[in-house]
């Protein structure tokens, strides 16, 4: 699957692993039960709703896309913890190259097992990766019913005002 990115992006968005729709389409958080793209405009960071077809897009609005794994499964849970970490170190890696003002790992389990952070929680974190902030946002798929597409577009328009700073 790969990635959507840019060197000096306001915000790299980072999935847990692609789905099985996602990897068959190229495109990101492909499958409709999603909330990823409505999400994103909802909390103002498009100008418009987005198809996950038009994640080119992303870069011009300083936005870009990653995922901690690269392999697609049918459910997040079928990922190993070493998968994770080796996630997290390559994630770094990739942080460190591209510079982004923030990085925005979607969903906070994936979160603790790539980075070992078993306490972190949904925002701001204390961890950076060289100069670029970190943050924790609710998983947008529709698995989660945790969080509503308007409680997450909160969060997300929280990270939006933060990255505009």
């Amino acid at each position: 699957m790969p990635d959507v990115t840019a060197d000096g992006l306001r915000v790299l968005f980072c999935g847990i692993n692609p789905g099985l729709m996602t990897a068959a389409s190229g495109h990101h958080f492909a499958r409709p039960g999603n909330r990823f793209w409505p999400v994103l405009h909802l909390s103002g960071f498009t100008p418009r709703l987005l198809k996950p077809s038009e994640q080119g897009e992303l870069p011009s609005y300083g936005l870009g896309i990653t995922n901690v794994v690269a392999r697609a499964t049918a459910r997040a849970d079928e990922l190993t913890a070493e998968e994770y970490v080796e996630g997290g170190r390559l994630l770094t890696a990739k942080v460190e190259r591209l510079r982004p003002r923030w990085l925005a790992v979607v969903g906070v389990t994936a979160y603790r097992a790539a980075f070992g952070d078993r306490k972190a929680a949904v925002g701001p974190q204390a961890r950076t990766i060289g100069a670029s902030r970190v943050w924790v946002l609710p998983n947008p798929s529709g698995l989660n019913a945790h969080w509503t597409a308007a409680t997450m577009a909160e969060e997300f328009a929280r990270l939006r005002v933060a990255a505009e700073d």
